[in-house]
């Protein structure tokens, strides 16, 4: 949707980049023809009185646009206080320069800066990649990441890389070919006017929260519902000096979703370091409109259930103490065969998996509040309370326990005459036992391209247990092939 923006005042201008008057403007500058693709963008900020062109009644299109022009046009553009400003510091933009105010109220605010030499560069062509990290900055635009984007020449300016796909996700610009952007190279008069006007169009409705408005000095986003597609959460770094951190969050469609925030307190201050809202997006008037609302309440949140290789027929739910609380739970199976169901209060479980075979597979879910985040932290065992090891035949030496508490873990047994080891919990208590062999052990293995090498002075076995479901796990005890 177009964002007006209210003008006031004239903008001086170098005579390269003259304004014109109202009444000036609504003639067609001769070298402007409509079917030009920028047309539309020169006539109107010309109207606006935000560009204008020389006496000739020609515009020219073509030629650059320079920093200093760029920087008052676009402080005009966003209504940026230019009446009473800092000296930015640059020895080649004195009081007496035209640009001296834009420069210097776009510089106060982190918008623009300049050469690491001390100069500005007021009469230098701006380029295509300064270009796009004054208007993200300028019109606060938000902070897309892109991934998967054509431009084989982007990650050659460091400082404005991100900007560039930051306008280019917003359809604000493409590149110059179809695999290149060119930042290095300059925005003409007709590139400048068209980039602005599509700046005002494709900024979308939304909401920006800062660390200050928390009671924080830095902020990050530490969930976000982004997976229904209600709403886009983009951290904005800030800039020491100048701005601060800030979330800025786009509605995308009618719905409500979470969003979880994590922050570093204001010294002296004693607000808690995350904060928890409910985002709700509706339209009014026709228009996407965002609204927070803080909560202290968590979210139903996914178990996932693993190592199930057959079909289902059903998951049932109990308490640990027996009490079903569903004999027919809903469940999700995805892509990568993982089975998911939905807890939605705190506790520990039992889910009851029976597969098309008629076998049962029993897990312990354990539910866990976490005030911080959203959603329970979820511990899952799978109900394994025996399990049998065959380790290298050969080996005949004897054994030990390494654990005081080993007894009260499992019950651990070996056959007469191997090395085949039988462990069972015995439900009293977690925890870890090492198996310590006599000899340390080694094994070699190659391929077509290298030999590999792996050595293990035992067993060690794993005792998970969640209420009465008790998982047993037993791998060997790998150390370092010195």
């Amino acid at each position: 949707m177009k964002r007006l923006v209210s003008i006031f005042g004239a903008l001086l201008l170098a005579s390269s980049f003259s304004t014109t008057s109202l009444a000036e403007s609504s003639k067609q500058f001769s070298d402007v023809p409509q079917t030009k693709h920028f047309a539309e963008a020169v006539y109107d900020l010309a109207e606006r009185n935000i560009i204008g062109g020389y006496p000739d009644g020609t515009f020219k299109p073509g030629n650059s646009i320079t920093r200093g022009q760029a920087a008052a046009i676009i402080a005009k553009m966003t209504s940026l206080d230019t009446s009473n400003v800092k000296n930015s510091g640059f020895k080649d933009v004195s009081p007496a320069n035209g640009y001296y105010k834009a420069i210097g109220a776009m510089v106060d605010k982190g918008i623009i800066s300049g050469y690491g030499d001390g100069r500005f560069g007021p009469n230098d062509p701006i380029k295509r990649g300064q270009m796009a990290s004054i208007l993200v900055k300028a019109f606060n635009l938000p902070r897309e990441e892109i991934y998967n984007h054509p431009f084989k020449d982007v990650g050659s300016s460091p400082s404005h890389d991100a900007n560039i796909l930051a306008i280019y996700a917003l359809g604000i610009t493409s590149g110059t070919t179809p695999n290149t952007f060119s930042p290095n190279a300059p925005i003409t008069r007709g590139q400048a006017a068209k980039m602005l006007k599509a700046t005002e169009e494709a900024k979308p409705p939304m909401v920006t929260l800062k660390a200050s408005e928390l009671n924080w000095d830095h902020v990050w986003i530490w969930q976000s519902d982004v997976e229904n597609g209600f709403f886009k959460a983009h951290k904005v770094v800030g800039k020491e000096g100048y701005t601060e951190d800030e979330i800025q969050l786009v509605p995308l469609k009618e719905g409500t979703g979470i969003l979880n925030l994590t922050g570093v307190p204001s010294e002296g201050s004693n607000v808690k370091n995350y904060k928890k809202y409910y985002v709700h997006i509706k339209k009014v008037n026709g228009e996407l409109t965002l609204t927070l609302e803080e909560t202290d309440e968590m979210v139903p949140t996914a178990v996932n259930l693993y190592d199930i290789k057959e079909s289902i027929q059903t998951i049932s739910l109990t308490t640990m103490d027996g009490e079903l609380l569903s004999s027919n739970m809903p469940f999700n199976v995805d892509q990568y065969s993982i089975v998911s169901l939905t807890i939605d209060k705190p506790g520990q479980y039992i889910a009851t998996v029976k597969l098309e075979s008629g076998k049962e597979i029993r897990y312990g879910i354990e539910a866990k509040l976490n005030d911080a985040h959203f959603y329970y932290d979820i511990d899952v065992i799978r109900e394994i309370p025996f399990a049998v090891y065959e380790d290298t035949p050969t080996y005949k030496g004897g054994y030990k326990l390494r654990e005081k508490d080993a007894a009260e873990i499992a019950e651990i047994t070996r056959d007469p005459g191997t090395n085949t080891f039988r462990v069972k919990a015995t439900g009293k208590k977690a925890g870890g036992i090492h198996i310590d062999y006599e000899t340390r052990l080694t094994d070699k293995s190659c391929d077509d391209t290298d030999c590999y090498s792996s050595a293990w002075k035992g067993l060690f076995v794993d005792v998970k247990q969640i209420g009465s479901i008790v998982n047993v796990y037993i791998r060997r005890d790998i150390e370092p092939d010195h």
